[in-house]
């Protein structure tokens, strides 16, 4: 039986963390990591696992963390904004932002997908208002055999980037 994982890697930032030496060390820090978890879900008929690393500050904006899990009534599953759908055996991957139409990225069936998006909010705290920045990469895949060094033994399929 083939094994669903989604790891999340969450970078986080405020505006005064935007000089080319703050850019050039988030961009050292790595966004797969060797998976710790085991399955503690089962979702579209399959073990799952899901594990997040790096930042996910608690703010006024999101109290106990921004990145929300779902099941859906028609059965698909929501990470964040990306959406997990079972369509005849084929598990694909879909990123959709606020208000808008999921956008197919890719099939997992198919080999691992690194996908990421960046965005900015506003948040307040002790009566100052400022930019929280995100990356966020999200790393899927659907294994027949699971391997705790999948996601740095094996290149991704598919990498999808939301234009910012």
């Amino acid at each position: 039986m083939s094994t669903l994982i989604f790891q999340i890697h969450i970078k986080q930032w405020d505006k005064s963390q935007r000089s080319p030496v703050d850019v050039a060390t988030r961009a050292s820090i790595p966004t797969a990591y060797p998976i710790t978890e085991k399955p503690t879900y089962f979702i579209l008929d399959k073990p799952c696992i899901v594990e997040q690393h790096g930042d996910d500050k608690p703010t006024s904006v999101y109290p106990t963390g921004r990145i929300k899990n779902a099941l859906l009534a028609d059965g698909s599953v929501s990470i964040d904004r990306f959406h997990i759908s079972n369509n005849d055996g084929v598990i694909d991957l879909s990123y959709a932002a606020d208000n808008q139409q999921p956008v197919i990225i890719g099939r997992l069936n198919q080999g691992w997908i690194q996908a990421r998006y960046s965005w900015r909010y506003a948040v307040e705290e002790g009566g100052q208002f400022y930019w929280l920045y995100e990356e966020v990469t999200l790393n899927a895949a659907c294994v027949k055999k699971y391997d705790a060094d999948y996601f740095l033994s094996f290149h991704p399929e598919t990498i999808f980037n939301v234009p910012d």
